[in-house]
């Protein structure tokens, strides 16, 4: 589990309530006010959506939807720090009533994708595209912002609604995403001591809330190994060694490795994408480069891996002689749902969506640097479906045809209130009970 670093003892404050069965803080007549707010605004949401779906930006230069959610939070006359971390804004919504500050994270970033779907708001930027639904959480988050500040009166704390960029990754050589964000201080002035964050998920229905405890998304790491001896001509190829040779053993090596030597339930999947060496098709290589990604659910498997690569590189350089060099590159840590956290706001998304559509999910491989914040604090991540249910599939993320059901926008800002409420709520109670 995860270490946090937060003050107001909510955990233990978790454990209570888990078995205190509080009332809703959104009881009916406030998941009407709720209901009718978002169709107040469900237009200028949904316009907002596709104008950022129209302009995607990447990461790191997500300029123009930067000034569209700072203009939009002022508008609100929520407290706004831009330009952390580049382009990622932050407004804080203060309610009427003392309390603690929940957060939510929305990524804004595009992807160097060339945009396929024939939408009559499909980019207008060429080779970039809103692929992962960075566009709809945006728009989610700011719909949430423009709906509960017409509830400041019920609100019992502060609401930190934290726009980042470049989740998708930072350009090569510079900083950027959730641990940048962190860096300079998204999580404090005032503290936050939970943090919410969410995905559209092309595998469920539109109106269908994905939620699990534990870690639910994998960790990524990434590699480079490089095979070296001097080259010779290719009608006299040397001996013992061979650097292609050695590599394409180390790469077959690598892929049976999991199987042979892992635990099924700590799995892992490693990948090299990139293979690189030699300069005519007559000379053999004197060095080849090989680049891959490893993506595990637990530290300690991430940890065997990063040995076990190594180790196999060295039973296959050693009997030849030649020399390597291995550099491998922590990166993303599993994402991981606090288990007390989930449990007490599954209730909140019965409530809002109804008791069939709250689904739960097996982990899955995909990364998400929303594990920074989660690994500090707790985190609470769901998954939203965007597949409209007259439809057998629809395409997937990162593909060039990826087309969610706006449908999905005001269920999503609905849920969010619903948590966002309830969690802030359930603090109070726990206040008051201990005064």
């Amino acid at each position: 589990m995860p270490g946090f670093g937060w003050k107001k003892g909510l955990f233990i404050i978790f454990i209570v309530l888990l078995f205190s069965s509080p009332a809703f803080s959104v009881d009916k007549a406030t998941a009407l006010r709720i209901a009718n707010l978002i169709e107040k605004h469900k237009q200028e949401i949904i316009d907002i959506r596709r104008f950022i779906h129209m302009n995607p930006e990447l990461g790191n230069r997500e300029f123009e939807t930067s000034k569209l959610v700072s203009s939009k939070l002022l508008s609100l006359d929520m407290e706004v720090r831009s330009e952390t971390a580049k382009t990622g804004v932050v407004g804080l919504l203060r309610g009427k009533h003392d309390g603690i500050t929940i957060g939510f994270r929305a990524d804004m970033d595009a992807l160097p994708i060339e945009e396929q779907t024939g939408l009559a708001y499909a980019s207008l930027n060429k080779g970039v595209m809103h692929a992962c639904g960075h566009d709809i959480h945006t728009s989610i988050a700011l719909g949430s912002a423009i709906v509960l500040n017409e509830m400041r009166d019920m609100i019992k704390g502060n609401i930190k609604f934290i726009f980042q960029p470049a989740e998708e990754g930072a350009p090569s050589g510079e900083g950027g995403g959730a641990s940048s964000m962190i860096k300079q201080g998204v999580l404090k002035n005032p503290p936050v001591s939970a943090i919410i964050g969410m995905h559209v998920w092309p595998e469920a229905e539109t109106g269908e809330v994905l939620i699990s405890p534990g870690t639910i998304f994998a960790g990524l790491d990434t590699f480079e190994i490089t095979i070296m001896e001097k080259s010779s001509h290719g009608a006299q190829p040397p001996k013992e060694i061979d650097t292609v040779y050695i590599a394409s053993q180390v790469v077959v090596s690598i892929y049976s490795m999991a199987s042979r030597t892992l635990d099924p339930v700590n799995s892992a999947v490693v990948t090299i994408g990139k293979i690189s060496g030699g300069s005519r098709p007559n000379i053999t290589a004197d060095e080849v480069t090989m680049e891959g990604t490893v993506r595990t659910l637990n530290q300690e498997t991430q940890e065997k891996i990063k040995q076990l690569i190594e180790r196999i590189v060295i039973s296959n350089t050693q009997p030849f002689g030649a020399s390597y060099s291995y550099n491998y590159l922590k990166g993303t840590s599993p994402l991981y749902n606090h288990p007390d956290l989930t449990a007490i706001l599954r209730p909140s998304l019965v409530n809002a969506v109804g008791q069939n559509n709250v689904r739960s999910f097996p982990p899955q491989m995909f990364t998400e640097d929303f594990s920074e914040y989660s690994e500090r604090l707790p985190g609470f991540y769901f998954l939203l479906g965007v597949k409209p249910a007259w439809k057998n599939s629809v395409h997937p993320l990162h593909s060039s045809q990826f087309n969610p059901d706006e449908n999905c926008i005001p269920i999503g800002i609905k849920v969010l209130c619903h948590l966002l409420l309830d969690c802030l709520d359930y603090q109070a109670q726990f206040e008051n009970h201990n005064k």
